[in-house]
């Protein structure tokens, strides 16, 4: 085995020493299984010799039995015990382990899931997890059980005979030789399947969250085409391993068989001799025969401890990736509720510029944007796609790092907040309204702050976003079970959940990106009546490519390449006569569009 390798399994020592004494107290009934199994033979030995060498006696032979029983029922205890004591350990350390890489995958950054596939992602925490459990478990068990099995049994037969045992243990080298040679093949050959499994659980992953697509455009031969080409790749590199595996055990086996021919062979002679008893060579057959298991454990041993280490390797990639965004070392003195309200701006940006790039040269997704939206103000965004509105939201909430002293939150600099403080001051509803496979009720409670919602502010957020009509409609109301990704529900009362669940925690700052897409006009025009009522004093953000929805909004940025392009209140821009009245009058709403009369938003 690689000792590159084997360093990743520093990851477990916590845990290691954690169990240490669940482990130890398992290798110690290891060991005392190993010790009685050992004297199985010497009772044989003497009832072999009682028959050949002595009268026949039933009183002696019975004893033997029993003292036979005794022992078999002290190895049958004994390995009940090592089993639960090694065995639940490293169950609990693969549940700890898998705890602990979720937690950290939940504490990763935005960025991080652009760049990994949930697929591989499932399959780590899985499977390779599940091969790190094998490691500590069986293949502890048989590197500690082989060892002192393997030495317990060359102690007896040399002392029992040592030019026989001298005679039979010449094979035993090459087995050393095989394992070393072996066990760094298994390692390139098991990363390699593990990357394949990857590869084939990504496929099966998208193509389920995307049946929609795949049915609505026919393309389920498609689907089974790349299914079938990843699963042949797994069966591949898996073929690969099983090659390699198959011909290590037998090859193992015959140089463990030959230790049996020499021992007849030699063996055969020293009893013809009267060197041997005939108890004696029946129990050196009963000890090489013992001994084939610790040469076969040997060889599961490096298979095991090579796997666990390729995968521990893989769950240590994930472990020490760290998140690009973070809460800053040290924390400025919070801010209380009447330092809110003393600040008349809720959100500022100061010539904020942001682009995905590292390069100096790569063109800016946000180029020198300034912006102040006062407390208790509706803002409007407006662009053509690509214009970077999605992007603005994300610096808002740190989900993108913006430079410093570009974005304030509250008069802060967002860089200056706590995360988790920074983003329960708001409430979004994303463009892509992703729903949980679960109820109405706890799909739309997902947005409480505490462990549960009461009924009366789920009802008071599901009348604001206009959903209380289609509970009623729903088979089961509140309990109503929607499928993954919300599969049973209108793309219209998606949105609207996604609404009421952005709503329930009543959020200081509240982002609807473009959630009135799959929304028809009346009830849009009810949705945002309820809103902007139920929201005085609190600061809401809208994008939308509708000009019904922002003629309800304060101000209106109209943004272009990254820039503000336009900025004013929405019957201004409308006689403007530049992208805002254009899209207007495309949209044959310049003369419905609810503008008040003083140019005024809802709020006057």
């Amino acid at each position: 085995m690689q000792q590159s390798g084997l360093r990743e399994f520093r990851t477990l020592i916590p845990y290691l020493k954690k169990y240490r004494v669940p482990y130890v107290w398992g290798f110690f009934f290891l060991v005392v299984v190993d010790g009685a199994q050992a004297v199985i033979p010497q009772f044989i030995r003497a009832a072999v010799d009682i028959i050949a060498l002595e009268s026949f006696e039933w009183l002696r032979v019975l004893q033997l039995c029993l003292g036979m029983l005794s022992v078999m029922a002290l190895v049958c205890l004994g390995r009940f015990l090592w089993r639960y004591f090694i065995h639940g350990s490293s169950r609990r350390i693969e549940t700890e382990l898998r705890d602990k890489l979720f937690a950290h995958l939940l504490s990763l950054s935005y960025d991080f899931y652009q760049t990994h596939k949930i697929g591989d992602l499932m399959a780590r925490a899985i499977n390779d997890i599940g091969a790190v459990r094998n490691a500590l478990g069986w293949g502890l068990v048989t590197l500690v059980d082989g060892t002192i099995m393997a030495l317990a049994i060359l102690v007896i037969i040399f002392v029992q005979d040592p030019r026989t045992a001298l005679f039979c243990i010449i094979p035993l080298p090459f087995i050393t030789i095989v394992m070393l040679v072996f066990g760094k093949a298994m390692g390139r050959r098991f990363h390699r399947a593990q990357e394949t499994y990857s590869a084939m659980n990504n496929t099966v992953q998208e193509t389920f969250a995307g049946i929609r697509v795949v049915k609505s455009f026919v393309k389920e031969w498609w689907a089974v085409e790349k299914f079938t080409k990843a699963n042949e790749d797994y069966r591949d590199a898996n073929m690969s391993l099983v090659k390699l595996y198959g011909a290590f055990f037998p090859f193992i086996s015959f140089l463990a068989g030959l230790t049996t021919v020499l021992l007849l062979f030699a063996g055969g002679r020293r009893v013809v001799m009267g060197y041997l008893s005939p108890g004696e060579l029946v129990a050196l057959f009963s000890y090489l025969q013992m001994l084939i298991w610790p040469l076969m454990g040997a060889g599961f041993m490096v298979n095991m401890i090579q796997r666990g280490a390729t995968s521990m390797g893989r769950i240590n990639e994930l472990l020490k990736s760290e998140a690009s965004i973070r809460s800053p070392a040290k924390l400025p003195e919070p801010l209380m509720p009447q330092d809110f309200d003393k600040q008349e701006t809720s959100i500022e940006l100061r010539r904020l510029s942001f682009s995905y790039s590292p390069a100096e040269n790569a063109p800016p997704v946000l180029d020198t944007i300034s912006l102040s939206v006062p407390r208790g103000s509706v803002l409007g965004i407006l662009g053509r796609t690509g214009s970077g509105k999605s992007t603005l939201l994300k610096t808002l909430m740190r989900m993108v790092d913006p430079p410093p002293g570009t974005v304030f939150i509250k008069g802060r600099d967002v860089r200056d907040w706590d995360l988790g403080e920074l983003r329960r001051l708001f409430g979004v509803s994303p463009q892509d309204s992703y729903l949980f496979s679960d109820t109405i009720k706890n799909n739309i409670g997902y947005g409480a702050r505490e462990a549960e919602a009461e009924l009366d502010s789920l009802a008071s957020a599901a009348l604001i976003s206009a959903l209380d009509r289609d509970l009623e409609g729903f088979s089961r109301g509140w309990d109503t079970l929607i499928g993954e990704r919300g599969l049973t529900l209108s793309g219209g009362q998606k949105q609207r959940v996604a609404i009421a669940r952005a709503l329930l925690p009543s959020p200081e700052i509240l982002v609807l990106d473009d959630a009135f897409s799959a929304v028809d006009a009346e009830t849009e025009k009810r949705i945002l009546t309820n809103l902007l009522r139920e929201r005085q004093g609190k600061t809401t953000i809208i994008v939308s490519h509708r000009v019904s929805t922002l003629s309800r909004a304060d101000m209106v940025a109209v943004l272009d390449r990254g820039r503000i392009d336009e900025l004013g209140k929405p019957r201004e821009l409308l006689t403007a006569g530049r992208f805002f009245a254009r899209i207007a009058e495309l949209q044959q709403l310049g003369d419905t569009a609810d503008f008040s009369s003083d140019g005024e938003g809802a709020y006057g």
